[in-house]
């Protein structure tokens, strides 16, 4: 039963140090520099920040609910 929590522990273990390296590799590399032009750049004039241009259909929710468009 001891080899199960060697086991549990170390792969924990494995999984934190790998996040923690993760995390100083992003710093270091400035991978966490300027976070709202990173967000902002996958937009473009066609797509503006904010306004949401990307829909299946112009009905709501609702109307689609009601006409069993959501299945």
């Amino acid at each position: 039963m001891w080899i199960v929590y060697v086991l549990v522990w170390g792969a924990v273990a494995i999984f934190g140090l790998s996040a923690v390296y993760a995390l100083v590799w992003a710093v270091r590399t400035r991978q966490m520099q300027d976070l709202p032009a990173g967000a902002a750049s996958i937009f473009d004039d066609e797509e503006p920040v904010g306004v949401a241009t990307d829909a299946f259909t112009n009905r709501s929710p609702a109307t689609l609910h009601q006409a069993g468009g959501d299945r």
